[in-house]
């Protein structure tokens, strides 16, 4: 078996890595298998953090958000991520790990306020954290969300959870003729203005030498093969 080749990752998951084949909201047996790899990484001896978003639920009101003030639409967003976040939490605590929600936006009664350094001690004690409500601004995204937090707890990569292969010239789900990116640059994504993180998240990362993989997260076992270090999708790096 493979050791590790990171001390500590963040792992980037959109919304819908929960959605399974619903139209929107929480699959729980998604949920739950998705919670047994990550478990299985923390496992290993790997500081784990989580970073989701809530496209999953915030799909089911968008309809609703149309014509409303931006802020207002990216606060309801937020809130979102903390559902997943706490579903994902109990998923996690289900399978043996320990685990600690932190959000932006303080709701005590839910989840503890993000704190840099309460972060960096629940990872050194072995919990797995998942960070919520983005960065607690309206027009950040939660890509730019994982990229500040790997920034801030010192993580040696973000791993980006896609249900592609990797980073594409073109979106292979609708392009035949899209090609596989087996290495590239953060400038490169910027300037072919390829849909891997959005352009404020990619330049955080190239301007902090953070590196990248995006993969697969529906083939299961990826996620550990990225750990360790394994030839998974596309790697992003300066």
């Amino acid at each position: 078996m493979p050791a590790p080749a990171y001390r500590r990752v963040l792992l980037k998951l959109s919304g819908e890595a929960l959605i399974g084949s619903q139209a929107f909201g929480i699959d729980s047996a998604v949920a739950d298998q998705l919670a047994q790899e990550i478990a299985d990484v923390r496992a290993l001896g790997v500081d784990v953090a989580v970073v989701i978003g809530g496209g999953n639920i915030f799909r089911g009101v968008a309809a609703s958000a149309r014509g409303m003030d931006r802020s207002t639409a990216d606060y309801m967003g937020m809130l979102a991520t903390v559902m997943n976040a706490l579903a994902l939490s109990d998923a996690l605590e289900r399978v043996g790990a320990t685990t600690r929600v932190l959000t932006a936006i303080e709701m005590r009664e839910v989840a503890e306020p993000f704190i840099r350094r309460r972060a960096l001690r629940h990872l050194d004690k072995g919990r797995v954290v998942l960070f919520a409500a983005g960065t607690g601004n309206p027009y950040f995204t939660t890509d730019t969300a994982a990229a500040l937090r790997a920034m801030e707890i010192r993580a040696d990569i973000i791993l980006k959870g896609t249900k592609v292969d990797g980073v594409f010239t073109s979106d292979p789900l609708t392009d035949p003729a899209a090609t596989h990116l087996e290495k590239l640059t953060h400038l490169q994504v910027i300037e072919q203005g390829l849909k891997v993180m959005d352009s404020t998240a990619i330049s955080l990362c190239m301007d902090n030498g953070m590196p990248i993989v995006v993969f697969n997260l529906r083939t299961e076992g990826n996620i550990r093969r990225a750990v360790c270090g394994e030839r998974v999708g596309s790697l992003v790096s300066a």
